[in-house]
């Protein structure tokens, strides 16, 4: 739905006043505007900083000419256009009707001649576009608007030219997983035959309210569409046939738009005398609505303690996790783009804080919703930066966030993320080797020049790329460090005991495997990964490592063979608090749970250990300082020699303090979160000098953007971090 403009977005654009917001992220904004006249259209923007690729301008200009060659009978008319401006945009009509999934989500499902009607308009839009030799490549329910007078196509980001990969590169697969054919969701020629494909799979999806390949992670997604068959199950049987055709994997096999046109409806009759009640009462209230926008714009961000454009998250209760570990648009948003090109952001008004409001604060931003955060089977999403972002991995499909205000884009990969890493700013993942039709894996960087995935040599012969637990541990010295499995890839999301698992590591540079070891067989009822946390420290690889289920090690090895130095169970009660990065420096590494140890990396002897009696989270090692949360005491900061307590936190309150994770150091203050609380104590002055609402469990540095990044089920919340 429209937002109010923020303080700093233009009056106007070209002859267009802008009115409201639509939507916005990294790629640009797109806005309700108005005519002098009185016309009102939606104007979508590039960002200028953006507008200085030429590759981006060329996007645009094709987005544009798509756009137009589609025209108005089926997709929203252009009005105007200026891609050569210093800030590009782009003018159409404001559609006056919801998108196709929202359509579904309100009024349910589609009777049967609905389908008919809407396949057969969209035929028709397809074949105007197919007939200039353009495909869409990423028809999808949201790209689909529905008005009383036809279905409109939208969204032509990703669209190009029959033949033209100069802007596609070899082995990527683009579009919407959900939606895509066989032959894009391996990186092939998508022609007009995989949009046929695509057009069914919406059919399905308007008569049934899901997609033929079912929901899930991305790679799930992409395995189906290519090997698994469609799953029809409550789409009317008279249409059953027609569709399977069209969803073969073979395009040859597919029928032509004109002839899917003619199995689906005979013409006769208007749009409208096809679609229920209620979804043309919701286009005539949306017509009525766009005339009630007045311009309305929010004023600068407030400053309160220090922080700028503090702004009030979504209002929501805590998720389950979060309370457990506490202890008790209209239509034309999708028109922000598609694929590389959909982003999508929000505008929230700055909150003015009275002096008792500011003692305890909101986050900066927040990203999410109802289990955003958890990925599949395996714990919650790691955030990373790299190149100016924060990057979320949901297996191939990532979230790209702005660290200021946590507008985001969705980038498509074809790889395993369970984890990543990200060195000297720069993003690697594990993905599969092409060459080897998925019979091994390869390390891939991002290149933020190219916008894409660019792989380098290193590569891991014998290792099953489709096997969820894959894992890449660390990056060291050019070194990364992988877990990779072979054999047969289970239908959920466990181990089997019949697969084969190796340690390896392997040179950046030369792409050659320095050693191998192997690794225990893991039981199907698993649910954590090999390795919950690595580190590189004085030449040993530091792991902490799930030998078996719920039971893990500290296992050290020599970095550069491989060889097992030393192997200790670490006994706690919160395994999962073991995601917290590993603190070690070049003699000793420091552990928590029943009492603060230093362990010499050289043999694992104990070199001092506080109190027992006292639960202590995993630590922070910060300029030879260890930090780490105390039950019912609070913060606390030991001296890494000795073992010697130097200071806790001046606090009475500290009954609810959180030992599953390790506290954030930052310059001025350690945060931690003690219940629905992350406190920010004093380095100096060891009290608390702000509290913010919380309910994350997992908190990460992001010592680039100047953030503290909690994370739950449900979602990632940005504090400042100083």
């Amino acid at each position: 739905m429209p937002t109010p403009l923020t303080h700093d977005d233009p009056v106007a654009l070209g002859p267009y006043r802008l009115i409201a917001r639509l939507g916005s992220g990294g790629m640009g904004t797109v806005y309700v505007a108005r005519s002098a006249g009185g016309r009102t259209v939606a104007l979508k923007t590039m960002h200028a900083a953006l507008a200085t690729d030429p590759a981006a301008r060329t996007r645009f200009r094709l987005e544009v000419d798509a756009a137009r060659v589609i025209g108005d009978q089926f997709g929203a008319r252009v009005m105007d256009a200026d891609p050569l401006a210093e800030t590009p945009w782009l003018a159409t009509e404001y559609v006056l009707g919801p998108p196709l999934d929202e359509a579904v989500e309100a009024a349910g499902p589609l009777p049967e001649q609905s389908v008919r009607a809407l396949g057969a308009a969209l035929c028709s839009a397809l074949g105007q576009l197919h007939r200039s030799d353009v495909v869409h490549r990423d028809l999808k329910p949201s790209n689909i608007l529905v008005t009383a007078y036809g279905p409109k196509v939208i969204d032509f980001g990703i669209a190009r030219a029959i033949g033209d990969d100069r802007l596609t590169r070899a082995g990527a697969a683009v579009g919407t997983p959900a939606f895509m054919s066989p032959e894009q969701a391996t990186g092939q020629e998508h022609d007009a035959a995989g949009d046929v494909f695509a057009l069914a799979g919406v059919l399905v999806y308007a008569a049934t309210g899901r997609g033929p390949f079912g929901h899930g992670q991305a790679a799930d997604l992409l395995y189906r569409v290519r090997y698994a068959e469609a799953d029809l199950g409550g789409v009317p049987t008279a249409l059953v046939p027609v569709l399977a055709q069209c969803l073969a994997k073979e395009p040859g096999e597919r029928p032509t738009t004109a002839q899917l046109a003619t199995q689906l409806h005979d013409g006769n009759g208007e749009f409208a005398e096809h679609l229920s009640h209620e979804l043309l009462a919701d286009i005539g209230r949306r017509a009525a609505d766009v005339w009630r926008l007045v311009p309305q714009r929010l004023p600068a961000p407030v400053v309160a303690e220090g922080l700028s454009a503090v702004t009030s998250p979504p209002a929501r209760g805590p998720s389950r996790r979060g309370f457990l570990a506490a202890g008790g648009a209209l239509a034309v948003t999708a028109a922000v783009g598609g694929g590389l090109w959909w982003y999508r952001g929000r505008a929230t008004a700055p909150v003015k804080k009275t002096p008792q409001q500011t003692r305890n604060l909101d986050a900066l931003w927040q990203y999410g919703g109802k289990g955003a955060m958890e990925m599949d089977y395996w714990g919650l999403v790691h955030p990373y930066h790299a190149n100016g972002s924060i990057w979320l991995p949901y297996n191939a499909v990532v979230k790209r966030l702005n660290p200021s205000n946590g507008a985001y884009r969705d980038v498509l990969f074809d790889g395993n993320w369970w984890q990543a890493a990200s060195v000297n700013d720069r993003l690697y993942m594990l993905s599969q080797d092409f060459s080897s039709h998925g019979r091994s894996m390869q390390i891939r960087v991002w290149d933020e020049e190219q916008d894409y995935e660019r792989p380098t040599s290193t590569r891991f012969a014998s290792a099953t790329y489709a096997i969820k637990p894959n894992q890449l541990l660390c990056i060291s010295d050019g070194v990364a460090y992988v877990a990779a499995g072979y054999g047969k890839e289970p239908e959920d999301h466990g181990f089997l005991p019949s697969q084969t698992w190796t340690l390896r590591a392997a040179d950046l540079k030369t792409g050659k495997t320095l050693w191998t070891k192997p690794l225990p067989k893991r039981s199907k009822k698993s649910h954590r990964l090999h390795f919950l946390a690595a580190k590189v420290a004085d030449g040993r690889l530091v792991t902490f490592q799930e030998v078996a289920d719920k039971k893990p090690h500290i296992v050290v090895r020599d970095a550069g063979s491989g060889s097992v130095l030393w192997d200790k169970p670490y006994d706690i009660e919160d395994i999962d608090s073991l995601r917290s990065e590993i603190a070690a420096d070049d003699k000793y590494l420091y552990v928590g749970g029943a009492q603060l140890r230093a362990l010499r990396l050289s043999d694992g002897a104990q070199v001092w250990a506080t109190k027992s009696g006292q639960g202590y989270s995993p630590p922070t090692l910060t300029k030879g300082v260890l930090y780490a949360v105390g039950e019912g005491v609070g913060l606390t900061a030991v001296d890494t020699g000795r073992g010697k307590v130097l200071w806790t936190e001046a606090t009475a309150e500290a009954d609810q303090a959180y030992v599953g994770w390790q506290p954030i150091v930052g310059t001025r203050y350690a945060y931690y979160k003690n219940g629905l609380q992350i406190r920010a104590v004093s380095l100096s002055a060891h009290d608390i000098a702000l509290t913010y609402k919380a309910t994350a469990v997992e908190f990460h540095a992001d010592t680039r953007s100047g953030l503290v990044l909690g994370v739950d089920s449900d979602y990632i919340s940005a504090y400042p971090l100083k």
